[in-house]
């Protein structure tokens, strides 16, 4: 991608990319205001919000932040009766996290939220334009794996 192929509108995709999270954040934090969250955490519990157990180091890949913030994240969830942390069967050195029943509660409605988002903004798109996102968004991740 060249200087040229910078969109119209004079925003690069990366800063596009970025008010779009934004907005985006904005939006599920008013919608899902009552349940006092914060974005890192509405963001963990969707990840847990399929019932399957994560080590830290799983977790923290799928929300895209480092362990040692994770760690901080899970405390709260964890003060909060939403999330549990156990010995991973057949290796005591690991650590797996999973919802407890108000944790899926709680990421059923997250993950209401964020589907709902996903419709009302997706929606009108053909196919080749969101797969072509979703390229765009794995070569991203890329770059800071």
């Amino acid at each position: 991608m060249t200087s040229a192929d910078v969109p119209p509108e004079g925003l690069s995709p990366l800063l596009a990319l970025q008010r779009a999270t934004h907005a985006t954040l904005q939006v599920l934090a008013a919608e899902l205001a009552g349940l006092g969250l914060t974005a890192a955490e509405i963001n963990a519990l969707a990840n847990l919000a399929d019932g399957r157990p994560r080590t830290a180091s799983e977790l923290a890949a799928a929300v895209g932040s480092r362990p040692t913030t994770l760690t901080s994240i899970v405390d709260r969830l964890e003060r909060r009766g939403h999330v549990t942390r156990g010995p991973r069967p057949g290796d005591r050195r690991s650590v797996l996290i999973e919802l407890t029943e108000s944790g899926r509660q709680v990421a059923a409605t997250v993950t209401e939220a964020v589907s709902g988002l996903e419709r009302r903004a997706l929606d009108g798109l053909p196919r080749q334009a969101v797969e072509g996102f979703h390229a765009v968004l794995r070569a991203l991740a890329e770059v800071g794996a």
